[in-house]
């Protein structure tokens, strides 16, 4: 699944797409993250259906095979027969809106049994012979057992069968229900999507079902190794397109039953239900190749050509992937559809792609340089998943990391594959590799592997969609390809791809792969790929390796952001790692090495970890620190660009750890006046962002703002000047970046130039109502302006951001309006959140983290939150909010005593309603809260001193 506001990903079985009116619909199925609203726990639905079994609310411990979250191995599924029909407006009795549906699975028995599970959660059922609730019969015409007992198991997500005989062993059976559910607007399984077009409200039916929500639209064996062949039916209603999958096979007219209701059917096989889609759409745009790709979103995106970016990269990454996997694209068709309720980034059905409009669609009038990058990233992702993750899928989630992890490595090949000239791979060490730094640097870190035993509930499963399985994922497998060389990676790549299409693998298979590649190629390893990688995969966290250019020795140990905190989890490898070293000795590149002594000393300069791509840390004697410094302030093209980059994060970081001074951390800034480039300058910011939280309440705060205001002085007038006084866009990718920091900066520290730019820009535009202000620099120059300004800038932002149509408009408002200063219209925007009339529910978790991010805002979020949060926990459950993202945004800023007592307090009072996906980001909190209590009282004088120091010189 693509990124969001960072949301897991993985992979589904069924998508499904309907829509009503005049708009695009779709559904698609996608990963949810934690529970459903609690009330759909309840038998709410209009429906004859029921269970023979009261509902057990708090069981006790049992070895019942119903206990269990996991399937036993006795039924194997080889073919559904879905029918669906969602209504799209809600019913007369409950006011609700529902679908009904049957559903007709085959199944293999490979084990004798007298027992049929088969996940089902919030489906109301109708009973059937025998007043049971569901019918089993014999395929090749035997008489098949008679069901004796049937009931509803809602803690481990159940449809229970209990049989009067056994099941015969290697013989297909035939289990048909009938069931009515929910089609809520939660985000999740078979759910709605609402937007007005023209006035009117248009519903859209659309599905979410990765990783375990597919049960949630009909009843399945809801496992990624239970692959199956799917023939869904959808009713719809009369001039809407239904999609799934795959390619539709049949159309009809019901009229029958129901005149104005058509019938369409769709044959796909081999899949596991979480990468399943269903759906309904009006406006589409076609692209005809080898294989037909097609978008679909709301009649007015699509005429205004907001798809056609997406339609024309399509092309030439699946082509780029054919290439990179020696494999056809295995489908005959690739929709991808943009909805406009959609709780991650994107989900990569197969054949039938869902995405947030924000990461699908583009127009240049309003979406700014990041967002086109956005979407050329996240449709690379998704693609890259149609073979890796939909042909060849891991057998359970405790393998996630692979899936998810490889998808966000290649994201960055396959769109610099459909744009060459924005150099983006080299991005990935900003975005991925610096970025899961800070987490995996904590003692509450995990590995990247799990045991299978481990992860059984579906809130576990949820839990790993993080940035460890994400981020370190993509970084490790980033080193990977690089120490074998890309042509032996890619060997072994498409070996594994070949031999396990359509099938289910651990991630110990790729390993084979890759060392039959190595063997093939004679390339010279100090150990297998399975031990190397292993390091790598089975312990938590990262090493950081020391080079004493004095002494020639290289060491490693366990890096540790708070080294005080006590590691629990325990490591078979004694968190040691086998480490590939590219290295550089005064601006000249060195034959890489692994971990060993070498020598390094003299009067040049060395420096490890060329272009960062190994996963760790490097640290250096003090001399060579100063050498480094030297050359940064005489020369500082001489070290190359991602290594400036990484000079600055792993100072900041080491200081953080007590590995070095914190004044030689905050030397490297030193140099920034001089310096042009984008990652530099992003690096530091980063890194001194930490100084602002940690400071920006106390008075430390002031010579920080003076320093920093006189070193982006210079980067601010450097793009005035090339940009005509900003009426120009700079021409490179990363220039266009550079600018916004340059902007962003100057104004956010003082320079008050830069302040009337900004504020001069928004009033135009409040005056004339044309707005002046080009895309790249809308949500700098919003904020800003927002923040300088008062009511009537936020009413007017408020009134823009209600009456937009393009989603990426709206986006940046939406950040905007968390600027203000204004407590009063912060708290309104808080309440707002928790109205899906004026924050979608898609939207609440990372308006409340924009608003936690303004100084004003942090508090007021963080009472918001603990006041509220058993109604978000229970009302918006998992479709809508990335609770792991919530928790860690509104507490960033926590550095003091009271705030990490209100912090345990909050887990201790909330312990029974729980906190989902977000259970181990609270325990993550109270660490880097600790942290940052003893980083300030142990650090403040000095900073102070060293910012005062450098505003006199």
């Amino acid at each position: 699944m693509g990124k969001g506001f960072y949301i897991s990903k993985s992979v589904g079985v069924v998508a499904i797409i309907l829509g009503a009116g005049a708009l695009a619909t779709i559904i698609a199925l996608s990963v949810v993250y934690s529970q459903e609203k609690a009330k759909n726990n309840d038998n709410v639905l209009p429906t004859d259906g029921g269970s023979t079994k009261p509902p057990v609310t708090t069981p006790a411990p049992s070895n019942n095979p119903w206990d269990k979250y996991r399937l036993p191995k006795s039924l194997v599924p080889e073919i559904y027969h879905v029918t669906l029909w969602p209504r799209l407006t809600p019913d007369e009795t409950n006011n609700l809106y529902i679908f009904t549906g049957n559903s007709t699975v085959e199944f293999k028995c490979a084990e004798v049994t007298d027992l049929i599970l088969i996940h089902s959660n919030k489906l109301n059922y109708t009973k059937l012979e025998n007043n049971h609730l569901a019918r089993l019969t014999s395929v090749n015409g035997d008489k098949a057992p008679s069901i004796t007992k049937s009931w509803l198991e809602p803690l481990t997500q159940y449809l229970v069968l209990q049989l009067d005989g056994k099941l015969s062993k290697d013989h297909q059976y035939q289990l048909f229900t009938e069931f009515t559910g929910e089609l809520a607007d939660d985000l999740g399984g078979f759910y709605r999507s609402e937007y007005w077009e023209n006035g009117e409200r248009k519903v859209v039916a659309t599905t979410q079902m990765q990783p375990t929500d597919a049960r949630k639209a009909f009843p399945c064996f809801d496992e990624p190794a239970m692959k199956a062949i799917f023939h869904i039916t959808l009713i719809h209603d009369a001039g809407t397109v239904a999609l799934s999958n795959g390619a539709e096979i049949r159309k009809e007219s019901w009229a029958k039953k129901i005149p104005s209701y058509p019938t369409s059917t769709m044959i796909f096989k081999l899949m596991n239900v979480y990468i399943m889609s269903l759906g309904n759409v009006f406006s589409s745009v076609y692209f005809m190749m080898w294989v037909q790709v097609r978008i679909f979103a709301r009649k007015p995106a699509i005429a205004a050509g907001q798809g056609d970016y997406a339609l024309n990269i399509t092309g030439p990454i699946l082509k780029f992937f054919e290439k990179y996997y020696s494999s056809k694209y295995p489908l005959p068709k690739s929709d991808q559809i943009a909805l406009p309720d959609f709780n991650a980034g994107a989900m990569e059905n197969w054949g039938l792609i869902t995405y947030r409009e924000t990461a699908l669609l583009y127009d240049e009038e309003f979406s700014s340089n990041s967002n086109k990058q956005r979407i050329a990233t996240i449709i690379a992702h998704e693609l890259a998943h149609m073979w890796f993750g939909n042909l060849v899928t891991l057998r359970w989630w405790n393998d996630l990391w692979l899936n998810e992890g490889f998808a966000s490595y290649v994201e960055y090949l396959g769109a610099d594959e459909a744009e060459p000239d924005w150099n983006v791979k080299d991005l990935i060490v900003l975005s991925d590799v610096h970025r899961v730094f800070a987490v995996d640097a904590l003692a509450s870190s995990h590995p990247l592997s799990s045991k299978e035993e481990d992860i059984q509930k579906p809130a576990q499963i949820s839990e790993l969609f993080d940035a460890i399985s994400y981020s370190k994922g993509a970084s490790v497998l980033r080193m990977l390809s690089d120490f074998l060389t890309e042509e032996v990676f890619t060997l072994g790549l498409q070996t594994y791809l070949e031999r396990f299409a359509f099938k289910n693998t651990v991630y110990t298979d790729l390993w084979k792969h890759l060392q039959m590649a190595v063997t093939a190629n004679g390339t010279k390893l100090p150990d297998t790929v399975h031990n190397i990688m292993n390091t790598w995969v089975l312990q938590m966290g990262f090493p950081v390796v020391t080079i004493n250019t004095t002494t020639g020795v290289v060491s490693q140990e366990h890096f540790l952001l708070d080294p005080d905190s006590e590691v629990t989890t325990p490591s078979q490898f004694n968190y040691q790692w086998i480490v590939p070293i590219k290295w550089m000795k005064t601006g000249i590149i060195q034959t890489p090495e692994w971990l060993t002594e070498k020598s390094a000393s003299g009067e040049d300069w060395v420096l490890a970890n060329l272009n960062v791509v190994g996963y760790y840390r490097v640290n250096y004697d003090v001399n060579n620190w100063r050498k480094l410094l030297t050359a940064l302030s005489t020369n500082h093209e001489a070290i190359p660009v991602i290594n400036r980059a990484q000079l600055v994060d792993d100072a900041f970081n080491l200081a953080r750890a007590k590995i070095i001074p914190t004044v030689l951390a905050l030397d490297t800034t030193k140099y920034l006046s001089r310096e042009r480039e984008y990652m530099p300058w992003d690096s530091a910011i980063g890194n001194l962002d930490f100084f602002f939280l940690m400071f920006d309440r106390s008075e430390v705060y002031g010579p920080i703002q003076d320093y920093l205001r006189e070193q982006v002085t210079y980067l601010f007038r450097y793009y005035k000047n090339m940009t005509d006084s900003w009426t120009k866009v700079p021409n490179g990718h990363m220039d266009q970046y550079n600018q916004v920091n340059a902007i962003s900066l100057a104004c956010r520290t003082g320079l008050e130039e830069c302040q009337n730019l900004t504020m001069g820009w928004f009033t135009q535009w409040m005056h004339t109502e044309i707005n002046p202000i080009h895309p790249n620099l809308r949500s700098t120059v919003y904020c800003n302006a927002i923040a300088a300004g008062g009511a009537a800038e936020w009413e007017f932002a408020w009134s823009k951001f209600k009456n937009a149509t393009i989603a990426i408009e709206a986006d940046k408002l939406r950040y905007a309006l968390a600027c203000t200063k204004q407590p009063w219209l912060l708290n309104r925007y808080l309440e707002y959140t928790l109205m899906p009339e004026m924050i979608r529910k898609q939207d609440a978790t990372s308006t409340i983290v924009y608003i936690a991010n303004n100084v004003i805002g942090q508090s007021l979020a963080w009472d918001f939150v603990r006041a509220r949060w058993s109604y978000i926990f229970s009302e918006y459950g998992g479709g809508s909010f990335s609770f792991s993202n919530l928790i860690n945004g509104v507490t960033e800023r926590f550095s003091t005593e009271f705030e990490i007592q209100q912090l345990r307090q909050f887990k201790e009072d909330n312990a029974e309603v729980g906190f989902g996906s977000g259970t181990l980001a609270v325990d993550q909190s109270i660490e880097r809260t600790i942290a940052n209590m003893k980083w300030i009282a142990e650090n403040k004088d000095t900073v102070l001193k060293w910012f005062n120091d450098q505003n006199k010189a």
